[in-house]
């Protein structure tokens, strides 16, 4: 495996120095904006649409956003065929914020379905754009550097989210809750200039640099799977996640409206669970990730963070209450923004551009959430049996889901560590 060299292959043939940490440097300042801003977005939907539909319409609203999204991702493909990357970021990045904006218009008339629309669209951008960072990163840095780096970035993207759910805690009783997604939009700018920067500065990545000839695919990038048998195993993961996920926010939303029904108080206070998770979620990043993903075996690591996982959600189920609901929530929070994801993008590395800019978004945007969203819709399904979803079996089913992550990530992990499954990448991006 060759050395990394402190210099990016670009569009243009031409290594630049020392672009790998400043394209990481950009993105995470970029993510800061951005995931600072979504605090403003997420903590507001929840409070928003709670109010209009409450909390039996969440499992809803939930199965309603692997649709939306799939939309979105068509959408996506095709502008990333027309315009490259680099344009297709700023151009999301721009009409996100004016969903949101449209959204916040439509409360602010009284407009009940708007609700709905911000929770949709504040499931969808966030992952959207997101994702489109961490392709690019992928893209520029290699294997050693991207080991070395990649908690920090997110670690600038907790702080930034810190910083958002401070926000949250202090200003939802003074501007209301409805008025602070504008944030989100806000933030939306220097974030999609920041990464515009570093698509300028570090160059943009294209089918080419593969050094191979390119694989004929689909806008949404399904052909692929049938090329790489562990692009599955990784969906299926991804699925297994976002199960495990579902539990636990259904479980801490629940004891959170029993416990606090008033909304500006449960906003406020449901942006101080936000505000520590980033926090913890930083120390992990700027401590943890460098270390444990230098110098633990990759296996170890993604097998030991379900294994957490389940003992959490075994916890839950014993012992359910809002405290016990949040410690489980922020357990797998903190690790899924902080050593999870900087684990598995270096799994992407040795890919292609088309599965880092196509295969990639759809299972790590899409099936984020379409693994939320059908654990969602089996939970409605049996509240429309009229079965009762107590927080116990709730916990229950993330324990089952957490063995599944566990049982897929393991030969994910042996086929990367093998070399199998993906092209050698051409010779400016070395692995």
């Amino acid at each position: 495996m060759a050395q990394e060299p402190d210099s990016a292959a670009v569009g243009d043939g031409e290594p630049r120095p020392a672009a790998p940490r400043f394209a990481a440097l950009a993105i995470g300042l970029a993510a800061a904006f951005q995931l600072g801003g979504y605090e403003c977005v997420r903590s507001s939907a929840n409070t928003l649409f709670k109010q209009a539909y409450g909390t039996e319409g969440l499992p809803y609203i939930m199965a309603a956003v692997p649709l939306a999204l799939l939309a979105v991702l068509y959408g996506y493909g095709r502008l990333l065929s027309r315009l490259r990357p680099r344009r297709t970021l700023f151009v999301t990045s721009l009409l996100s914020a004016l969903a949101i904006i449209a959204c916040y218009r439509g409360i602010q008339a009284g407009w009940a379905p708007a609700r709905g629309a911000l929770y949709l669209v504040r499931e969808v951008y966030i992952v959207l754009l997101i994702e489109q960072y961490w392709s690019f990163l992928n893209s520029r840095l290699g294997m050693k550097v991207a080991k070395q780096l990649n908690g920090p970035i997110c670690g600038l993207g907790s702080l930034g989210a810190f910083l958002g759910g401070w926000a949250v805690e202090e200003y939802s009783q003074v501007l209301g809750t409805a008025a602070l997604p504008l944030f989100g939009a806000l933030a939306m700018l220097p974030a999609a200039f920041l990464s515009d920067w570093a698509y300028a500065r570090c160059g943009e990545p294209s089918p080419a640099e593969d050094g191979a000839a390119p694989v004929e695919t689909d806008s949404l990038g399904v052909k692929l799977f049938r090329r790489h048998k562990t692009l599955l195993f990784l969906l299926v993961v991804i699925l297994a996640t976002q199960a495990v996920s579902t539990m636990l926010d259904l479980a801490f939303q629940g004891e959170l409206q029993r416990a606090i029904p008033d909304p500006e108080a449960q906003n406020a206070w449901s942006g101080r669970v936000y505000k520590w998770l980033s926090l913890a979620a930083a120390f992990s990043q700027f401590v943890l990730c460098p270390l444990l993903v230098s110098f633990l075996p990759l296996w170890l690591i993604h097998a030991l963070i379900p294994v957490g996982n389940a003992l959490a959600c075994g916890v839950l189920a014993a012992h359910g209450s809002l405290g016990t609901a949040v410690a489980a929530y922020l357990f797998f929070k903190t690790m899924d923004y902080s050593l999870f994801r900087a684990a598995k993008e270096v799994l992407y590395i040795p890919f292609s551009f088309d599965v880092r800019y196509r295969a990639k978004e759809l299972i790590d945007a899409w099936g984020y959430r379409f693994g939320k969203g059908g654990a969602s819709l089996a939970i409605a399904f049996l509240q429309s049996l009229k079965v009762s979803v107590t927080i116990s079996l709730l916990a229950t089913v993330g324990v089952a889901s957490a063995g599944v992550w566990l049982a897929f990530i393991l030969p994910v992990c042996r086929a990367h560590a093998a070399g199998k499954g993906a092209p050698a990448r051409a010779p400016g991006q070395a692995t």
